[in-house]
């Protein structure tokens, strides 16, 4: 079944992974090399590009509109990426290696989604995957989408099922292994810190937090505390890539609201699918990788559509020469 979704939406996209085997076929490597290097002194770094890419393609499609630099409409600033989202300066660092091997060749929007591979499977020891290409860049971004359709640390189950039926992926498969990629990756005390002192407004806590993890957690982020203190989404392998986000569900110790929601809600299709995964690390590999690409599908600008950007930060200045200009393209 996946594989038919697969191939008929890749080829009505016109994406694929040989897209640049002619015009810049060292891409790869070279968003690699940037990204090991920086993975030296930021071991964060490739779970904070995957939430690039993810938190790109749910607004307007992959269209790399989460990179730009927009004091009114700019997505950094939404609501769920404003001081968490983060790793643009890598992008810009990938960007200038590649305007330098391959001028006006690389979207923007294709280094997200190699960047997400590359982390997942060179920094983390996770799967490898052929990543279809071929996307180019939007003209615009979109602050008022990013605040409606991203996915929240506190959403309930039917929550996120919205989110992922919004743009298209399916609301089991799908939804349970991409957030498997919180298998990496640190969180602020504030994405969580409701669980542990004041979950209904009451004084109460979470009671579907493990009670020892809970104390633990009381430790990092106590009550009054510094919010943005990080703590590992996985506290068994915070660096690695493997199903252990899923055995972490099982004992209640999903750190976000959002993620054991997927285990803890009454009845729910997802609680299969953490089982599963939890003891088939095969299982969940695969269907990651399918997930990714189906996500890495929405609404790609191909062929004429969009441009290549040479600052991922920017639209090209040829595009928009005056304000009027600009208002015309924002209109689009």
């Amino acid at each position: 079944c996946f594989a038919v979704l697969l191939e008929g939406s890749l080829s009505k996209a016109q994406l694929t992974p040989t897209f640049y085997d002619e015009t810049c076929p060292n891409v790869t490597a070279i968003i690699r090399d940037v990204l090991v290097n920086a993975s030296f002194s930021d071991p964060r770094i490739g779970a904070s590009l995957i939430r690039l890419h993810f938190h790109d393609c749910f607004v307007q499609g992959c269209d790399a509109s989460i990179l730009l630099d927009d004091p009114v409409n700019g997505e950094k600033e939404a609501i769920p990426n404003n001081n968490s989202a983060r790793g643009y300066e890598v992008i810009d660092a990938m960007k200038a290696a590649l305007e330098s091997a391959c001028p006006n060749t690389v979207s923007c929007a294709d280094i997200l989604a190699i960047a997400s591979e590359q982390s997942v499977s060179t920094l983390a020891g996770g799967p490898s995957w052929a990543v279809p290409l071929g996307r180019r860049d939007g003209f615009t971004a979109n602050r008022t989408l990013a605040n409606s359709n991203l996915p929240g640390f506190n959403n309930t189950l039917d929550r996120l099922k919205n989110r992922f039926s919004n743009v298209g992926l399916n609301t089991s498969i799908d939804l349970v292994a991409l957030s498997g990629a919180h298998t990496f990756g640190r969180a602020q005390c504030l994405t969580f810190t409701s669980r542990l002192y004041n979950f209904t407004g009451v004084g109460d806590t979470d009671p579907t937090l493990n009670t020892t993890y809970l104390e633990e957690l009381r430790q990092i982020c106590p009550q009054g505390g510094n919010s943005s203190v990080l703590t590992n989404l996985d506290p068994t392998t915070p660096d690695g890539f493997d199903n252990n986000y899923f055995t972490n569900l099982q004992v209640n110790r999903g750190l976000l609201r959002s993620d054991q929601n997927l285990f803890s809600t009454e009845g729910a299709d997802t609680i299969e699918i953490v089982n599963r995964f939890s003891s088939n690390q095969t299982a969940f590999f695969e269907s990651f990788v399918e997930s990714m690409i189906r996500m890495g599908n929405i609404s790609p600008l191909t062929g004429t559509e969009g441009e290549i950007r040479s600052n991922c930060r920017a639209v090209n200045s040829a595009t928009i020469r005056s304000n009027s200009d600009a208002a015309l393209v924002s209109s689009i």
